[in-house]
């Protein structure tokens, strides 16, 4: 008799925890992506290791995330639908560069604000952007590059 009180009070534990951890997962879903949010578009020709999901930061502050990668069928690049932080300004002439934290650390995209007092309104595009910097071709052609000057 003891036993099952036990379990029945095991159970119940069990049953409060997971209760509490609907009520967490409710009240966070949705986070990512406020409704007073504004969504920005970049183009780039590689975006590396950027995904749905990444962040988009200033000054290495949090001001976004991705929401939403796809391809451009006219121009072959990757046009990347970004979910900005409401109050957030982003003056015109910024750029949009593809970024990681050092060496094995996780993309993201990281906009470098620009002096123009004109600011990026709601579905509008990035004119200058950058993307991913591939290190192993970038460390080939700095080989490459190395033997023929030794050669001359």
């Amino acid at each position: 008799m003891r036993g099952q009180l036990v379990e029945t009070l095991v159970g119940l534990l069990v049953l409060v925890a997971a209760g509490f951890f609907v009520l967490y997962a409710m009240q966070t879903v949705g986070e990512g992506q406020n409704r007073n949010d504004y969504t920005l578009t970049a183009k780039f020709g590689s975006i590396g290791g950027v995904n749905a999901g990444s962040d988009v930061r200033m000054a290495g502050v949090k001001v976004g995330i991705i929401s939403n990668i796809s391809l451009d069928t006219k121009t072959f690049d990757a046009k990347v639908d970004m979910s900005i932080h409401a109050g957030i300004p982003v003056p015109e002439d910024s750029v949009a560069r593809i970024t990681t934290d050092g060496l094995l650390g996780s993309a993201y995209i990281s906009i470098d604000p620009g002096a123009e007092e004109d600011l990026l309104e709601d579905g509008q595009e990035f004119d200058f952007t950058q993307g991913a910097v591939d290190l192993l071709s970038l460390l080939g052609q700095f080989a490459g590059g190395s033997s023929s000057e030794s050669d001359q």
